[in-house]
């Protein structure tokens, strides 16, 4: 490992003075000529030989919780905590590429920028951060067509893009990382996960891009990529939230099996207030109600008259079909005076874009841009009417689908997606 090699650190738990724990990276000490320093758990060193690391191109961790970046002079470590690795990254162009290889249970090395990889889409990965950071042209194998990337699915269709069995471990080995969103399953060496879906808040989740930027030496296009679209989240929340109007009451909730439940994932929560709106599930202390069961029917149709929006989140294999009928027969009303989101027509879900009726674009573009989900949320809360929504349906109206296809994609997948940014007052 040369001598040069000295860690510069960009945001460990708000502690900018700290290089890296010293468990995680005694690998990275340099030579004895080096002085070493241990403070708070964490390493230092300097030597006379050993000149100041200059990183122009590096990204800072603001918001998500589960990763950390640290760069040197000629490599870069990712240190994920969702999978407990670490990731050294050495660029192509030095003598430690050749020279320098991990694979253990918790530090695997790859050699940047990757010159091809793949990706396990079997659970619904979402490939539109390397859209936005413009690395379609490197990708070359997908496990599945389980994507809602209409320039993916072209790729695929137009043979650039390959179809590979991840459960051969030769085809897996060609490429020079394998991105899976599985932290569960067996990881060989050029497995590296990428699990945005971890975080609990929606900015927190966008953040990632910079996770995969590091692999491609793109810091400087995944800081613009966020900060364009964190900027225009924050706008759009502080326009709707300075409201002084009343603020609706929001439901997340799901069929299945004949029990309705209230679902309290964080980020989802997150979005209802960032919108402007008020979330149910505080005011609620039973989660499920079962419609065969008196006693709960009556209890669950008493805390939706206090609803004025629903986000029905019920698993349907043909959403062409899944209208307001369905929603209303699921939950077993005969008066229906008393409930606002009908005569509202507030009844939403988030599957109008999705490939094959199985793949929604809501686990994948609404989770590199949030700014669109939220605009969609505050439409959904204060309508206007003027205002096209990209991921939630209002089945209230009957609004269908968008079926996602390689024929939608008009643009060139090898230059980078801009976000969209929502107008914003």
């Amino acid at each position: 490992m040369p001598q040069s090699s000295s860690i510069h650190q960009e945001s460990w738990g708000g502690n900018n003075s700290c290089t890296a724990p010293v468990d995680d990276f005694s690998f990275l000490i340099p030579p004895n000529n080096n002085q070493i320093h241990h403070h708070d758990g964490c390493l230092e060193y300097a030597s006379a030989a050993t000149p100041t690391v200059k990183v122009g191109n590096i990204s800072k961790v603001e918001d998500a919780a589960y990763f950390r970046i640290y760069y040197g002079q000629t490599f870069k470590v990712i240190k994920n905590t969702l999978d407990g690795k670490s990731y050294l990254l050495i660029q192509n162009n030095t003598r430690m590429a050749s020279r320098t290889k991990y694979c253990t249970s918790r530090i695997k090395s790859f050699v940047i920028p990757l010159a091809n990889y793949s990706i396990e889409t079997d659970y619904f990965f979402p490939v539109s951060f390397f859209e936005l950071l413009g690395l379609l042209g490197n990708l070359k194998g997908i496990t599945s067509t389980y994507v809602a990337s209409q320039c993916v699915l072209k790729l695929y269709q137009d043979g650039q893009v390959e179809s590979i069995n991840k459960n051969d471990p030769q085809q897996l080995a060609q490429y020079a990382a394998h991105f899976i969103a599985n932290t569960d399953e067996a990881q060989p060496c050029n497995f590296a996960t990428f699990v945005p879906i971890g975080e609990d808040a929606p900015l927190q989740r966008a953040e990632w891009i910079k996770y995969l930027g590091v692999f491609g030496n793109m810091e400087n296009r995944a800081n613009q990529v966020y900060d364009a679209i964190k900027e225009n989240y924050l706008c759009l929340s502080k326009a709707a939230t300075s409201r002084k109007s009343f603020k609706p009451t929001v439901s997340w909730m799901e069929y299945k099996d004949g029990v309705w439940s209230f679902t309290r994932e964080p980020y989802k929560l997150k979005f209802i207030e960032d919108a402007g709106g008020v979330n149910v599930d505080d005011s609620i202390n039973k989660v499920t109600y079962n419609m065969s069961i008196p006693d709960d029917l009556e209890e669950f149709h008493a805390i939706l008259c206090t609803v004025d929006v629903v986000i029905d989140e019920t698993y349907t294999s043909d959403p062409e079909v899944y209208n307001g009928s369905t929603f209303l027969g699921n939950i077993n009303l005969e008066d229906q005076s008393c409930f606002a989101f009908l005569s509202n027509q507030s009844m939403w879900r988030y599957d109008k874009r999705v490939q094959n009726s199985t793949v929604l674009d809501w686990y994948d573009g609404a989770v590199s841009q949030p700014q669109l989900v939220l605009a969609d949320i505050i439409e959904a809360l204060y309508p206007t009417g003027n205002y096209n929504t990209t991921y939630f349906r209002n089945i209230a109206k009957g609004e269908g689908i968008i079926s996602i296809g390689p024929e939608m994609c008009e643009r060139d997948s090898s230059i980078p997606m801009e976000p969209t940014v929502v107008a914003c007052q």
